[in-house]
């Protein structure tokens, strides 16, 4: 009777443990926000401050816009999940099979045992006309093939990141599609990432939606601050533009076949200065909404938390003049810009 006396509250106690640590792992990964890191700016600190900055913050993913070797150098042994991009000016060279592979060697595979990479983001925001456009499912192919040959395809997913002007009709959300413009471009994109199971990346911005439709949308329903719904799509009702914008996508992809695909908000961010709604209320307001609001999902994706990535780190002083300048959720000396909690 003592040994099973004994032994039975301590199986209780392993098991209620165990499934404590279940709950937080499972509660961490949800709740891990990103920010992109970019490094237009000549006051910036170094990669290894960025990193300790990100893990001092709990800021568990971050993407960044080319394979930076001294950022990748840092990021070994961190944990830090990462979306790698590929710039845009590379993308027709690696519609060569060849210099995809060497791309993958160098940037991927010399890093995937110490660096956490979670997806390649080929291109950013390619509009279908460009004569960058016709490179971009060719690179994914051949980046994905090189992935393979690496046996890293369980680890590793190749997107692409695209932005909310690809929609040809989003309001109301149900009737989100991609416009016939972005049609051929977007549709072997979405069957690509069909095929390789990986999520569709898209940088939403309320902030231009908002600034661009002034006398239409609000900007409290732009900061989610609306005090009752807003919009009303049977069944679905919206008090926030985030939700409206992220359906509108989630419809179109429906349409285009692919109702189940994920999407990763691979960009949200408000800026600070610039503009009449470019305020450090505003923005700290819309940046500690969003990241309040994502693990709720959308009214067409209830409960569906939403893997996204706030834009940006810092302000970047090599932008161009005006807002592009001031996205950071960090000044350059690391300080906070905000009253902000990211874990």
């Amino acid at each position: 009777m003592q040994i099973i006396s004994y032994q039975t509250p301590s199986v209780a106690l392993m098991l209620l443990f165990l499934g404590l640590l279940i709950s937080f792992l499972a509660i961490t990964d949800a709740q891990s926000i990103g920010a992109c890191y970019g490094k237009n700016g000549n006051n910036l600190p170094s990669e290894q401050e960025v990193v300790s900055l990100y893990q001092a913050n709990r800021i568990g993913r971050m993407r960044i816009y080319h394979p930076d070797q001294p950022t990748l150098q840092a990021l070994k042994g961190s944990n830090i999940e990462l979306i790698l991009g590929v710039p845009n000016d590379n993308l027709r060279d690696l519609a060569d099979a060849s210099a995809a592979t060497n791309w993958v060697r160098d940037n991927v595979v010399a890093f995937a045992s110490e660096v956490k990479i979670r997806y390649i983001a080929v291109g950013n925001e390619v509009p279908p006309g460009d004569s960058n456009a016709a490179f971009v499912l060719p690179a994914m192919q051949n980046i994905q093939n090189a992935i393979v040959s690496a046996n890293l395809q369980g680890q590793i997913k190749v997107s692409t990141a695209i932005d909310t002007t690809l929609l040809g009709k989003s309001f109301p959300p149900s009737d989100g599609i991609f416009s016939d413009n972005a049609n051929s471009y977007i549709t072997p994109i979405i069957n690509f990432l069909k095929a390789n199971g990986a999520p569709l990346l898209a940088n939403v911005y309320t902030y231009f939606s908002y600034t661009e439709n002034p006398q239409s949308i609000s900007l409290e329903y732009a900061l989610f601050t609306s005090p009752g719904v807003v919009v009303t799509d049977d069944p679905y009702k919206y008090q926030n533009l985030f939700d409206a914008l992220m359906d509108a996508l989630y419809a179109a992809l429906e349409k285009a076949g692919a109702a189940d695909m994920q999407i990763v908000v691979s960009e949200s961010g408000w800026p600070s200065e610039g503009s009449g709604a470019a305020t450090a209320q505003n923005a700290g307001t819309y940046y500690s909404n969003l990241i309040n609001h994502v693990n709720q999902g959308t009214p067409r994706k209830s409960g569906q938390a939403i893997e996204t990535y706030l834009f940006a780190m810092f302000d970047e002083n090599l932008k161009e003049a005006g807002i592009e300048q001031h996205f950071g959720l960090f000044s350059p000396s690391k300080q906070p810009k905000y009253k902000i909690t990211f874990g």
